[in-house]
């Protein structure tokens, strides 16, 4: 490959990055509840999808990021509950300036259990269907119907649900 068509990958790379980004963070602090741990996830996602950028320019890259999104959030968790099966902390929001809603559908989706958050989350709040959101998943439609099934029942036991946070599109 020439220099010139090689700066040319690049610079679509990088038109890439500058387009999805944005809603890849929103997808990942969603997913994470943490804005740090999100960008990570973002950055590793990234990283995956340029180094597969040949093959992935074709096609659809942001649905490749949001799986490698979605898959390092889990090993994540799986790593930290293997280190420690203790208490873990609560998750901080973005900002304080971040609106009061906004902070309790957070912590409210603290407390769903790993897969019913991305499911949720990617469902309600991303917009993906279901079948995209099982092969984000990388499991059947069915377990993602349970899934966010289960997680918007325990959604709506906390006392402060309101439904409408809970379906931003971002």
């Amino acid at each position: 490959m020439g220099i010139r068509a090689a700066g040319a990958v690049e610079e679509e790379f990088a038109d890439f990055v500058r387009e999805a980004s944005p809603r890849l963070l929103r997808t990942a602090y969603w997913v994470y509840g943490d804005a740090h741990q999100a960008q990570d996830l973002v950055q590793s996602a990234l990283e995956k999808v340029y180094l597969r950028w040949s093959r992935l320019r074709g096609g659809d890259p942001v649905a490749y990021a949001r799986r490698c999104l979605v898959n390092e959030h889990t090993d994540t968790w799986r790593r930290r509950r293997r280190e420690s099966l203790t208490e873990v902390p609560a998750q901080q929001p973005v900002t304080d300036a971040e609106p009061e809603d906004t902070r309790a559908l957070h912590r409210m989706l603290a407390t769903l259990a790993p897969r019913e958050r991305q499911a949720v989350v990617l469902r309600r709040y991303v917009g993906l269907t279901e079948a995209e959101t099982a092969q984000t998943l990388g499991c059947s439609a069915g377990t993602v119907k349970s899934s966010c099934s289960r997680g918007l029942a325990r959604l709506r036991e906390h006392p402060t649900w309101r439904p409408t946070a809970a379906r931003r599109r971002g």
